[in-house]
């Protein structure tokens, strides 16, 4: 991945009526990279897709593509193309004229849309499915289609909303690794909208958490992931214990009347924090060998591992281990200095987020 800066938005706002929808957004996308804009419906998430499309125009701010700027140019006119929810194929063409239709705009010759077309469906493993019509598709065939029929038209940039949204969990698992095989072939840049973290987690190079307007953080997955930068991040993304604390001093946190050894500085001292830890970074030991002290309060078997509750200083923690310990058991808790992660509290419930650059 280059560091070129393909995409950059600069101070981005839109309102619809009173309705502030995105505020003072600054964001940039490189060249061949695969971005995830994720979070929860209604943070902007799509309005920024639907901006950097051409859909929409923000009411002050600027998109600039390639150093020009593109804020007032028309959908038609970008190195752009959008892959939807709903697919939106013509269902009285065949799949061949689907994939055709904007070449035959474009008014390309016969036998360059031709290859195209095969190409295209080589591309997306449905070779031979030409002559077929959508409706004689299952739902993942579908969505591959409207993805080959973006891909024909060599656009920079490949615009994804919610594309996945529609199918079963399957379906959507073998789509996610198609579209990074995808990704990689064809070395375009991806910018994709979702509300699901595992998608995000398993797809992005960068994902940009957004929440009430804001961006939250920008990051690798690993990042945003082992190190959210505020509470919102931590929850929304995978499970969390997050916890109120007191930073005692350097490399040392006061979790629930217990002080445990942790690797951060600068907090300054006995002052008042968040911590997050993940549920499979908690160590459940004989109740001796632990820092503190709990019992289980419940127990269910998911599969790779098991979830337990465990009610220890007042606080129900939330555990994920592949070592089983019964209901009413009595255990320790342990947690390794790395995997405990501390953060400021905000100053007050709806304090704004900063505006993250990477």
């Amino acid at each position: 991945m280059t560091d070129n800066k393909l995409i950059n938005l600069i101070n981005i706002t839109k309102s619809y009526g009173d309705h502030v929808v995105l505020d003072n957004l600054n964001l940039y996308i490189r060249e061949n990279e695969f971005l995830t804009l994720l979070g929860p419906s209604g943070c902007g998430k799509t309005t920024t897709l639907r901006i950097i499309g051409g859909f929409e125009n923000p009411d002050s701010g600027q998109v600039i593509f390639e150093g020009k700027d593109i804020t007032n140019l028309p959908p038609n006119k970008r190195q752009l193309n959008t892959v939807f929810q709903k697919y939106a194929l013509f269902s009285h063409m065949t799949i061949a004229e689907n994939i055709a239709f904007g070449l035959k705009i474009k008014k390309k010759s016969k036998a360059y849309i031709q290859d195209k077309i095969k190409y295209a469906l080589k591309l997306v493993n449905l070779e031979g499915y030409e002559n077929r019509m959508p409706d004689s598709l299952s739902g993942g065939q579908q969505q591959r289609i409207a993805i080959a029929r973006a891909i024909v038209n060599e656009p920079k940039v490949l615009l994804l909303d919610e594309p996945l949204g529609a199918l079963d969990l399957k379906l959507r698992q073998d789509m996610q690794y198609e579209l990074i095989r995808l990704k990689n072939e064809l070395g375009i840049t991806f910018i994709y909208v979702t509300h699901d973290q595992e998608e995000a987690l398993t797809m992005s190079d960068t994902i940009v958490v957004m929440n009430q307007v804001y961006i939250q953080q920008v990051g690798t997955p690993e990042q945003i992931y082992n190190e959210p930068k505020n509470a919102f991040v931590a929850d929304f993304i995978g499970d969390s214990n997050i916890i109120s604390a007191t930073f005692v001093e350097d490399k040392l946190v006061n979790i629930l009347g217990a002080n445990f050894p942790c690797v951060d500085v600068g907090f300054g001292r006995n002052k008042p924090v968040d911590v997050v830890i993940r549920p499979e970074d908690i160590d459940l030991v004989k109740p001796e060998d632990g820092i503190i002290t709990g019992r289980v309060t419940s127990l269910i078997f998911k599969g790779v591992h098991y979830e337990m509750e465990v009610m220890a200083n007042g606080h129900e923690w939330l555990v994920h281990s592949t070592d089983l310990f019964p209901v009413g058991s009595q255990v320790g808790i342990k947690v390794d200095p790395f995997d405990i992660h501390i953060m400021n509290k905000p100053e007050s419930e709806d304090e704004k987020a900063v505006q993250l650059e990477e």
